[in-house]
Parts: structure tokens; C-alpha cells; sequence
């Protein structure tokens, strides 16, 4: 017996896909409004924006009716099941508009990526779940309509898609709670969030301000309007999108270098402090256990890296060398090592190149990620310092027995079930990105992909970094792989977003059947 009832599911996800398509709506308008329409092909994007909003926001409304019950009840099962869907087809709609525009374009571009629909995909679920991996060779030549577009889903699905639709849905109480914790498993709803609409509402406002803030600054730092509505996306939403084939290296300038680092330092802390912080408890947020911890691990991290440098020449994303420079080495090593542990994926140098010890700095960066509840991938800082805590105690109680002594974080007593949970979380972790790297060893031709290559892309995708090192470094892409290894890297991408049980749960028989 079926206990899912998954009318109730596929009917919220709809309106979620409906809050997208006037998003892709939303993009077309300003592209209309503020870009240069003269050109064939930016018209042709811009016809494609508004093909896909429209039929999807059409779809959205035309299902939603079919789906409509008397009974608005949502439960947990419901829950997790709409958000796993709002996901893996928000994905599909947001790639739609790039099939679309391939398809209209064909006669210019008859071998481009996006005529590819596993492309398309693999390109719009990058950009939701804030990857920034990518199949296109030459970024340039996109039409800026679709860049913009690309950019947008890093924005959208930074604090996630889900939270937006309980800000903008009052009217589901409980409801969104449930969705919100389904979504971020993060710290919604905990103490000092008295309604998770009120909380999702001041997180999205503190989330506008901060972008808004980062347009201001890119753009009086000498970037155009364009290229810093862009950057800002993708910089806050920990994404890594760039509209430069040599990613934020393009600009060389370090005004521009100094506010992304910024911003992706933002990006990867809890957004539930900035709601603390809004209720003017600024001494707790800077007490938070968790945020000293991030901050100590990227100053460590980013000390390593320019220490490794110094002395060795860096070579940037444009391809030019520069020479060895302890100025060099701070402004390069600190920018790659914060973009990469915060799970951004921008890139000023290529550091393929760099020592072997710097890109271990690099990966165990990746690996970690930012704090939990942000726009970051990877295990997060929180459960990271819980694990020491945790082998610390049982260090201790290995020692001495009969002393018993709580872990903690903060002032918080971590009680068993939680501390199981963390240890569970980081094995089942591992495990898929040893599955992931095995696929994608077996999905591709013999000889065509070494295990750094595969570690690394199994790595980047499931922690929602973007690059990784070898064939999937800093100036290459994910093209070339078989439509198999990016269906393989898709699923990694979504797991990372969701953090792993949340859909598991949904292929366990159990799931669809009564307890």
C-alpha cells in the first residue's frame, strides 16, 4: 500500500517549476530592457527564454489543477519527495531554454553543446545546484541573455529553490518547515527562527542586499553592469559561472579579485547568522563555534597555499606566466583556495600547475566545504569540528572509562543520535565518491581518463565545486565526457545539493510503503 500520496508532492513542485519559468520570464524582460537586441543570435536567445517561461509557467498552472485536492496536508514523505522532484525537473526546465535556443540556432551552430539534451541538463543542474561545472569551450561566444540566464540559476538555487517557495507560500505553515529541513538540513527553524517563513523571508532579503551590495562594488572595482550582475550570482551562490572563458582571471585587476573573495567568504557562512545578526545579537554570531572554525580553516588553508607558492612561478587562466613573487603568490594562492573551499569553482591561475602539496591543500578545501546552511558543498565545517570532537572523546573514554565527558559545540551538548548521524553522513560521503569515481573509470573509453581526472570530477561534482584537476582543471570542461559519466555527475550534483539521505530516502522501498 501506497502511504506517498504523490499528487500533494508533484502539485507544490509545480509551483516551484511555475516560480522558475517566471524567473526565465524575469530574465527575458531585463535582457530585452538592458541589452544590445540587434544581433540575430541575442534575439534568438531572448525568443528562447520566453518560449521555455512561458510554456513552462503554463505547464506549472495547467498541472497544478489536476493535481488540486481537498486536502492540503503535506507530510514528511510528501515533503521529501517534492523537494527531490522540485530539483531534478526544475533542472529540466532550466535546460530547456538552452535546447531551445541550440534548436533555433541550429543553422549557426550545428555542432554547438546544447544541441545535446544531456548537455543541456548537465549545464542547467550545474547551475542550480551551484557547481559551475560546465560543457562549453568557447563561455564567449554564448549569447549574454543565456549567460545572464546561467548566472540566475546559481542565484536561484544558492539559497535554494525550495526556500524560496516557503518565503513567497505563507499560507503552508508547517508545511515549509518540513520542505526547508527536506531541502538544507541545515539550522531553519532551530532556535532564534520563530516561523521558518519569517526566517526563509529575512534569510532571501539579507541574500538580495549582499548581491546588490557586490553589483555596487564590482562595478565602481571597473567591471561592466553585465559582467558584475553576473559574477555577483555566482560569487554569493558559491556557483563559479563566469561570462570569460578564463574566469574571473579575465580581469585582472585586484579590486575585482579582493570583493568576489568576499563574497564567496559570505556565500560559504551559515545564512542563519545573518538572521541573528538582524535581530541585533551580534556578539552571539561572532561567538558561533562553527563560523570561528570556517574562518580558521581558511586562513590556514590559504597560509599553506602562499607559503607552498612562494618562489614558484604562477600561471594564469589567460595562459601568461608571471614570475615567482611573494605578492604574486599571496593574491593568486588566497583567491583559488578560498574560490575552491568555498566550493565556488572561479579561478584566477591554473593550478594544475601548482606543487602537488598545494592542490592536496586544494582538494581537502573541496572535501570540506563551508559552514552549514550556506551555498557551499562538501561535509561542511560544522560537522568536520564534531568529528575531532568526537574522536577526541573517544580518545578520552579510551583512556578513562569511568570519565564521561559530553561533546559539545559551543555551548550545546551534541546528544548520540546526532554525533551517529555526522559519522553516517561522512561515510555514506565517501562511499559515493568512491562510487562515482569507479563509474566514471568504467563509463569511459579504455585509456581515455586517468584516476585523477576521475577522483578529482567526482570530487568537484558531488561537493558542488566545479573544477577539478587534470582534464577537468581550472581552463577545461566537461564536454568531452560520454553522455553516461554526466548523467553519473548530474546525480552527484544533486546529492551534494540535498546532502545525500534526503534522496536516498526516496529509493528505499521503505519509503513507499506503510512502517
Amino acid at each position: 500500500m501506497f502511504i506517498v500520496d504523490v499528487r500533494h508532492a508533484a502539485r507544490y513542485a509545480l509551483v516551484v517549476l511555475g516560480l522558475m519559468s517566471i524567473a526565465i520570464l524575469a530574465v527575458a524582460c531585463w535582457s530585452g530592457a538592458a541589452l544590445h537586441l540587434g544581433d540575430d543570435n541575442e534575439r534568438t536567445a531572448l525568443l528562447s527564454l520566453v518560449i521555455t517561461g512561458a510554456a513552462g509557467l503554463a505547464l506549472s498552472i495547467g498541472a497544478r489543477s489536476l493535481t488540486r485536492s481537498s486536502s492540503v496536508h503535506l507530510g514528511r514523505r510528501e515533503a521529501i519527495l517534492m523537494v527531490v522532484m522540485s530539483w531534478v525537473f526544475g533542472a529540466a526546465l532550466a535546460g530547456t531554454v538552452y535546447f531551445t535556443w541550440a534548436w533555433l540556432a541550429s543553422a549557426r551552430y550545428s555542432h554547438h553543446p546544447f544541441l545535446s539534451p544531456v548537455n543541456c541538463y548537465f549545464e542547467a543542474v550545474s547551475g542550480l545546484t551551484t557547481t559551475g561545472s560546465t560543457v562549453l569551450p568557447d563561455i564567449d561566444a554564448l549569447p549574454r541573455s543565456l549567460q545572464l540566464w546561467r548566472s540566475t540559476t546559481h542565484w536561484i538555487g544558492g539559497l535554494g529553490i525550495v526556500l524560496l517557495f516557503a518565503a513567497l507560500l505563507p499560507s503552508l505553515g508547517i508545511t515549509t518547515k518540513r520542505l526547508a529541513r527536506a531541502e538544507s538540513a541545515g539550522s531553519l527553524g532551530e532556535d532564534g527562527m520563530p516561523s521558518i517563513r519569517q526566517a526563509a523571508r529575512a534569510l532571501w532579503m539579507a541574500y538580495a542586499a549582499i548581491t546588490l551590495a557586490g553589483i555596487v562594488a564590482l562595478c565602481l572595482a571597473g567591471m561592466g553592469l553585465f559582467d558584475s550582475v553576473n559574477h555577483a550570482f555566482a560569487a554569493l551562490a558559491t556557483g563559479g559561472f563566469s561570462t570569460q572563458d578564463a574566469s574571473v582571471g579575465h580581469y585582472r585587476s585586484l579590486a575585482v579579485d579582493v570583493i568576489i573573495i568576499s563574497l564567496m567568504v559570505l556565500g560559504g557562512v551559515n545564512f542563519a547568522l545573518y538572521y541573528r545578526l538582524s535581530q541585533g545579537h551580534v556578539r552571539q554570531v561572532l561567538r558561533d563555534t562553527e563560523l570561528r572554525f570556517y574562518a580558521a580553516l581558511l586562513l590556514i588553508s590559504s597560509t599553506l597555499a602562499v607559503l607552498v607558492l612562494s618562489g614558484k612561478p604562477i600561471t594564469l587562466t589567460t595562459g601568461e606566466t608571471l614570475a615567482p613573487s611573494l605578492a604574486s603568490s599571496m593574491r593568486y594562492g588566497v583567491f583559488n583556495i578560498v574560490s575552491l573551499h568555498t566550493d565556488t569553482g572561479f579561478a584566477t591561475a591554473d593550478f594544475n600547475r601548482w606543487p602537488d602539496l598545494a592542490k592536496v591543500v586544494l582538494l581537502v578545501g573541496t572535501f570540506v566545504g563551508g559552514s552549514t546552511a550556506s551555498t557551499t558543498g562538501g561535509i561542511k565545517a560544522a560537522r568536520l569540528f564534531l568529528m575531532f570532537r568526537i574522536m577526541l572523546a573517544h580518545t578520552n573514554r579510551y583512556l578513562s572509562p569511568k570519565r564521561v565527558k559530553p561533546v559539545r559545540i559551543g555551548k550545546t551538548v551534541v546528544d548520540s543520535d546526532t554525533q551517529e548521524r555526522i559519522l553516517c553522513h561522512a561515510l555514506l560521503f565517501i562511499l559515493v565518491l568512491l562510487a562515482g569515481t569507479v563509474l566514471l573509470m568504467l563509463l569511459e573509453p579504455e585509456g581515455r581518463i586517468d584516476l585523477v581526472t576521475a577522483g578529482t570530477a567526482s570530487l568537484a561534482t558531488l561537493c558542488t565545486a566545479g573544477p577539478g584537476l587534470a582534464k577537468v582543471g581550472p581552463i577545461e570542461n566537461y564536454l568531452w565526457f560520454t553522455d553516461a559519466s554526466k548523467l553519473v555527475m548530474c546525480l552527484l550534483m544533486i546529492l551534494g545539493r540535498l546532502e545525500l539521505f534526503t534522496f536516498f530516502a526516496v529509493l528505499k522501498p521503505s519509503f513507499w510503503r506503510a512502517d
